[in-house]
């Protein structure tokens, strides 16, 4: 896929397509990569022993201190106020991590495997395909549960996704700006036939509500399928050597004894079952994907590995802050964390556009 884009991967600050990882060392064989691998894990652990992370899981804490117990409800002087915070407090809390830290974390996976910065699960039309398939499960199954809910969604969010990579295998994009463009414009026409489907059955008003994105309905009981992510998550963790190798092109990957195809089967994969599951839970969360990678990225560089602890932890940020932003900004109302993700993240991508223009 090097050949499709002009953008260096994260992995290849030069451009140059041909170094390897950082924090690695350039297998002459596929003997070499078990080696890699344990001087890249050796890496992360002395990375995360510093001041810096332990000071960024008592931010990380604090917020969540604070999502526990910001809200209109008063939870202290009301009598059933222990029992709320149970139901709805807690819940509401756990999945604003999960999503968040599993989203960033999907986003540097899919910038890694393109070798394009710009692309996510929302500039790639993943998101809207999950909706397709959550709307085709509303429609053809109107009784089904969550599973059923999120198993078309999380097909649909695959399909989508392979034909998206399967594009950029085929096409020629002389800027790495044009790639997510395309990505949103395929992502527009499924969200137009996922609309004019959903005017023709009536479903346009359930739809809307689906794609809010919002953790207030997030309650106990909804968001155990958010469980699922957790495996996502230490997937990503266990395979990132390979998706490092992965990222400098089919040809590199080939040459050191990985299975290149199987690699970006199974990124793709864990990309849908993140997003389906989050869509049909939460709803649509756009952005997040995006611009913590690339925030990560700009002050920590672009050693995979140890910046995926750092990666998660940033999300957790975004997601909850933007939470309570949305719980406090008109309260005793609340504005949809998906429009606050909206409003920040297309700042933050025209920002990172003229940044690429500014140095390319």
């Amino acid at each position: 896929m090097s050949s499709t884009l002009d953008s260096p991967p994260p992995s290849d600050p030069a451009g140059t397509g041909t170094t390897a990882p950082v924090g690695t060392t350039p297998p002459a064989g596929g003997t070499a990569l078990p080696e890699t691998a344990n001087h890249a894990r050796n890496r992360t652990r002395r990375s995360l022993l510093t001041w810096q992370f332990g000071l960024a899981i008592v931010f990380t804490l604090g917020l969540l201190v604070a999502s526990l117990f910001v809200g209109v409800y008063d939870v202290w002087n009301n009598p059933d106020g222990w029992e709320m915070f149970l139901i709805t407090r807690v819940p509401r809390t756990i999945a604003l991590v999960l999503a968040g830290a599993t989203l960033a974390m999907c986003g540097l996976v899919m910038q890694l495997l393109t070798q394009n910065r710009f692309v996510s699960p929302s500039t790639a039309g993943t998101t809207e395909w999950a909706g397709l398939g959550l709307l085709l499960a509303m429609i053809l199954f109107p009784h089904g549960n969550l599973m059923v809910k999120m198993t078309l969604a999380i097909i649909a969010s695959f399909i989508g996704t392979v034909i998206f990579f399967a594009f950029l295998q085929r096409v020629r994009l002389r800027s790495s700006v044009i790639v997510p463009i395309v990505g949103m414009m395929m992502g527009a026409i499924v969200g137009a036939l996922s609309s004019f489907i959903a005017l023709s059955t009536d479903m346009l008003q359930n739809v809307g509500i689906w794609f809010a994105g919002s953790f207030t309905s997030v309650v106990e009981g909804q968001w155990e399928p958010l469980l699922v992510t957790i495996l996502v998550v230490v997937a990503v963790f266990v395979t990132a050597d390979r998706f490092t190798v992965a990222g400098l092109g089919e040809e590199i990957a080939t040459n050191v004894g990985l299975n290149y195809r199987s690699v970006m089967y199974l990124g793709t994969g864990l990309i849908a079952i993140a997003t389906g599951v989050i869509t049909v839970v939460v709803g649509n969360l756009p952005f997040i994907g995006l611009i913590v990678p690339n925030i990560v990225s700009m002050i920590r560089g672009d050693d995979l590995r140890s910046n995926l602890p750092w990666v998660a932890l940033a999300g957790i940020w975004i997601v909850a802050v933007c939470d309570l932003i949305g719980r406090t900004i008109i309260m005793p109302f609340e504005v949809p964390v998906s429009l606050i993700l909206g409003v920040v993240g297309s700042v933050v991508f025209v920002i990172l556009i003229l940044r690429t223009r500014r140095h390319g």
